[in-house]
């Protein structure tokens, strides 16, 4: 019996646990094959591919990501060969079930819930008897009609197999994101998450997890993320962990994790300050929203300033990036209280902030009471939300445009000190300042058209300009800085019109070949001659002082010369100042 597992990943970055875990608990009986395709790979690609497999059955991961493109595939491989078993397991097709054996009359069973058992029984039976009764939480026809059968007590998660160790995984470690879980389950009830249906939380054997995370970095995996719901709901648990992946990790791993802010004890994090090497862990927090009747409503417990205080530590100890996401379209959530939750965030400065808009997942208790809250949302993947009783489908529009902007500018960090300047002093808020900017962009069109880097600055600039801001000097003095240091090569053709002129820089460059130390000992060490100079380096006016702006962050009116130094070795830009007079 051919068996192949598949799914269709978002990138080809991912990928996908669960039919690992299929395969892992599957065998000896059965040898399965694994097969991954993106959601973008065409669908004729797909299905020429499965079908030169020759496969008796196919199971198929589904998600809200791919369910769509999943049921194309299906259709087309049922119309090549009709013969083809197709099994659907998955979070997106787990409730609902029967609604999805109607309208999906080419998908033979389900499988529900938690599948590793479940899915071998299902294949046991089809190389057998076909009793499918005797299968656990499964949905299959019979005589034309729908059957389901119970779902089976959890499983010992300390008894599953490892998902980690096939030989065809190998080559790909390096070049993907590796999801490894510790435990399922989540101890919090909120309405609008998926985790929230399931009681409790189990955990894998530990030492196993560990033997697994050393064999995935011995043989080249880069970026480990751990899906646990809530990795730190054991404190004791978590320092274990912690502690394992401090003391064994091997250069260029990164580990990531979601995590429950406003639980985390001060002493853990004074822990990782003092014990983690820099970028080694990056933490995933959920915020959602800060607005206290809103989360009573989706049942969600949240100390926002215990939160607060641990982003705040975790932040000033400079060594784990932080990702806190926001959701739009919570309960009782309107424009204005939104505006206010994600001006409290952002008051955080976290290194990506993630504003979603809410999923009306299948199976949530949110989804199931839509009708308290006047919710419309879309009939299809990913079901968004379109309006609720307080945010009509104009806000969700205009909350949309300051998605648009703030994934641009602030969470892929090319102007820092350009953005950090306007939202804290030239607009009223930071959302403040996404929104219009947002709508500019929308208005102009930008939103429809692809854009290089020289455009985001091009595009914030006529923005600025047009609004007619006060200090628009001081904030391209800014724009300029931002746009030097994030450079690896000397660009041909800045962003800006004009530069410093011809005879300024010529007699610039005169004082610094004559006096190297006045960009101070650092540059005198670079050693560089007159050709280096006029090759490597550029020469940009600014309004303030560089130095006294880094050092203070206070802009005063002092001209000052910005040169940027190009490492030919592409080892990134230096940047000196100094202050004078123009020559």
């Amino acid at each position: 019996m051919n068996v192949i597992c598949c799914t269709l990943n978002a990138k080809y970055i991912h990928t996908n646990l669960a039919i690992r875990y299929l395969k892992a608990y599957a065998a000896p009986e059965f040898n399965i094959q694994l097969k991954e395709y993106t959601i973008k790979d065409p669908v004729i690609n797909i299905v020429s591919d499965l079908y030169q497999q020759k496969p008796n059955i196919i199971g198929f991961s589904c998600y809200i990501w791919n369910i769509e493109e999943t049921i194309k595939v299906v259709n087309m491989l049922k119309k090549v060969d009709p013969a083809i078993q197709i099994v659907f397991g998955g979070p997106e097709v787990t409730y609902d079930t029967i609604e999805w054996m109607e309208k999906t009359p080419n998908v033979d069973f389900i499988v529900m819930g938690e599948g590793e058992y479940s899915f071998k029984q299902l294949l046991t039976e089809m190389s057998g008897d076909c009793n499918y009764n005797h299968v656990h939480g499964i949905a299959y026809r019979k005589h034309g009609q729908v059957k389901i059968t119970p779902q089976m007590n959890k499983l010992d998660l300390k008894e599953l197999p490892s998902p980690y160790r096939f030989f065809e995984d190998k080559a790909h470690l390096g070049k993907r994101v590796t999801y490894i879980e510790t435990s399922r389950g989540c101890p919090f009830s909120c309405q609008f998450c998926l985790s929230s249906i399931e009681v409790g939380v189990r955990y894998f054997d530990r030492e196993k997890i560990k033997d697994d995370i050393r064999y995935l970095m011995a043989n080249g995996a880069k970026t480990i993320k751990f899906v646990d719901r809530t990795f730190n709901i054991s404190r004791s648990y978590a320092m274990e962990m912690f502690r394992f992946l401090i003391d064994e990790h091997l250069p260029g791993t990164v580990f990531q994790f979601e995590i429950t802010a406003d639980i985390m004890r001060p002493e853990v994090i004074e822990f990782l300050n003092n014990e983690a090497p820099k970028g080694l862990f990056r933490f995933e927090i959920g915020v959602q929203s800060t607005n206290d009747y809103t989360n009573e409503l989706v049942m969600r417990k949240q100390n926002f300033d215990k939160l607060t205080r641990t982003v705040t530590l975790v932040k000033d100890g400079g060594k784990i990036d932080q990702h806190l996401d926001l959701i739009a379209g919570l309960p009782e959530e309107n424009y204005a209280s939104f505006r206010k939750t994600f001006n409290d965030v952002f008051e955080l400065r976290p290194e990506e902030l993630q504003l979603g808009f809410l999923k009306m997942l299948r199976g949530t208790g949110l989804r199931l009471r839509a009708a308290e809250h006047e919710y419309v949302f879309m009939d299809h993947s990913p079901y968004e939300i379109l309006s609720n009783n307080v945010l009509p489908f104009d806000d969700i529009l205009r909350i949309k445009q300051v998605e648009d902007v703030l994934e641009k500018y602030w969470n892929d960090h090319r102007m820092n000190h350009t953005i950090e300047y306007l939202v804290t002093r030239v607009f009223p808020s930071p959302f403040d300042f996404f929104q219009e900017f947002g709508t500019f962009w929308d208005d102009m069109g930008w939103s429809r058209i692809g854009h290089q880097l020289e455009d985001l600055f091009r595009r914030l600039f006529s923005f600025l300009e047009n609004r007619a801001v006060n200090d628009l000097d001081t904030i391209t003095s800014l724009m300029k800085y931002d746009y030097l240091i994030n450079h690896k090569y000397k660009p041909r053709k800045p962003w800006w019109e004009q530069g410093t002129n011809k005879q300024t820089r010529v007699g610039i460059y005169k004082q610094i070949i004559e006096n190297p130390l006045l960009l101070g000992q650092d540059f005198l060490n670079l050693g560089l001659d007159e050709k280096d100079m006029y090759k490597h380096t550029m020469i940009e006016e600014l309004n303030f002082d560089l130095a006294v702006y880094l050092e203070t962050g206070l802009i005063d009116n002092k001209l000052c010369y910005l040169v940027a130094y190009f490492d030919p070795g592409n080892k990134g830009t230096l940047i000196y100042s100094f202050t004078g007079s123009k020559k």
